[in-house]
């Protein structure tokens, strides 16, 4: 396994340096611009979504990605990277289709969202994506207040966030809500913040409304809950982690 993502880290240093030579990525108005509608069905992501992705072919398509988020999907707990595996296809198609189309600034993955070729190839490395078994582990809050942090946030997340994201972290594939349950700490600590902040252009006005007013503490302590649900799905066996 190790062999396998030295192999893939190499392959993808070195698509990423290919595409870093052609021209930056673009950027379109995002939450700030008036004309954004969050999730239109339009251009590139409208056609994936009516397809019917190739697990097969994804699993291919998806070698370049595995440099960063691991061929097992699993992400890092360090927060660089989200863990994918399981998540909605729907999301997925959405996330890469933003970065691709200038709607969600991602500089790091750009070059590689941009080597798939069209919307079928969006569409089998989602489904590739969505069907890989869940990591048994990932990345939680490990402070000393980590009881007290979870209950704080468990009281947050059941008053704002259950109606969207479900009570078990599952979020809506129709509605195109992530599966937030089982993700890493420290990358719902970052997304939190930098949707709060304006940094996400491509995060849902609703959700902006909603944690505008939240404090750094806030976050944390959502965090810390939502990181601590057991996401949805296949878990993987011991040895099939991928970590």
């Amino acid at each position: 396994m190790r062999a396998v993502t030295l192999t893939m880290a190499i392959l993808g240093a070195s698509i990423a340096t290919a595409a870093f030579a052609q021209a930056p990525a673009p950027k379109k108005g995002g939450i700030e611009s008036t004309g954004y509608t969050w999730n239109a069905q339009e251009g590139e992501k409208l056609e994936a979504l009516k397809l019917k992705g190739d697990r097969t072919n994804g699993e291919e398509a998806y070698e370049v990605c595995g440099a960063c988020h691991l061929p097992s999907g699993a992400g890092r707990p360090d927060g660089t990277f989200p863990q994918l595996a399981g998540q909605h296809t729907t999301v997925l198609i959405k996330q890469m289709a933003d970065i691709r189309a200038g709607l969600r600034d991602n500089p790091t993955m750009y070059p590689f969202a941009v080597t798939l070729t069209d919307p079928q190839e969006l569409a089998d490395v989602s489904a590739y994506i969505a069907g890989l078994c869940i990591p048994t582990d990932h990345g939680k809050y490990d402070g000393a207040d980590a009881a007290v942090q979870v209950a704080k946030g468990k009281t947050l997340y059941e008053q704002q966030c259950l109606e969207c994201h479900g009570a078990h972290g599952q979020g809506d594939k129709e509605k195109f809500y992530p599966v937030i349950a089982g993700q890493h700490y420290k990358y719902l600590l970052r997304q939190m913040t930098e949707i709060r902040d304006g940094r996400r252009r491509n995060a849902n006005p609703d959700m902006v409304k909603v944690i505008k007013p939240y404090t750094d503490d806030m976050l944390v302590a959502i965090s810390a809950y939502q990181s601590s649900l057991k996401m949805p799905g296949a878990m993987c066996g011991a040895k099939t982690s991928g970590k």
